[in-house]
């Protein structure tokens, strides 16, 4: 009666190591069948996410409620458009954070939502670090 290997491996937690992921690079890995990207950002790209106006944003978030404190070069989302489930661009847009091509969607280095349909910010989806250069999803 126990569920089979596929049932609990769809939703298992999964491991990604962060070392092949040279700065200003990201990667896409796959949890429970969404695409996480998992992005190690510049220098530049944490000020730009940092030195935002909270009042400007559509869905207000600080750029600390989106990444682990102390690891703030790691920005780990689920790559699905919040508008209607496409899969975003990463390093496209005027942000040079995600772009959804399908409808227009403009999300910053951060993961929010600036301009475009979607009503909000890519979500964070559950993780933690394991050592400094690994991470568990889920």
């Amino acid at each position: 009666m126990n569920p089979d290997a596929s049932t609990i491996a769809a939703g298992a937690p999964i491991e990604v190591d962060l070392t092949p992921i040279a700065v200003g690079q990201d990667i896409k890995v796959f949890w429970r069948g969404k695409p996480i990207y998992i992005s190690h950002r510049t220098k530049k790209q944490i000020e730009a996410a940092q030195n935002v106006q909270l009042a400007s944003l559509p869905d207000p978030q600080p750029d600390s409620a989106r990444v682990k404190a102390g690891k703030d070069q790691w920005l780990v989302v689920v790559g699905i458009c919040t508008h209607l489930g496409c899969i975003p661009i990463s390093h496209e847009g005027s942000y040079d954070g995600f772009f959804c091509p399908c409808h227009g969607s403009v999300y910053d280095t951060s993961g929010r939502i600036r301009q475009g349909p979607a009503p909000s910010n890519l979500p964070v989806p559950p993780y933690t670090f394991v050592s400094d250069t690994k991470i568990q999803i889920g």
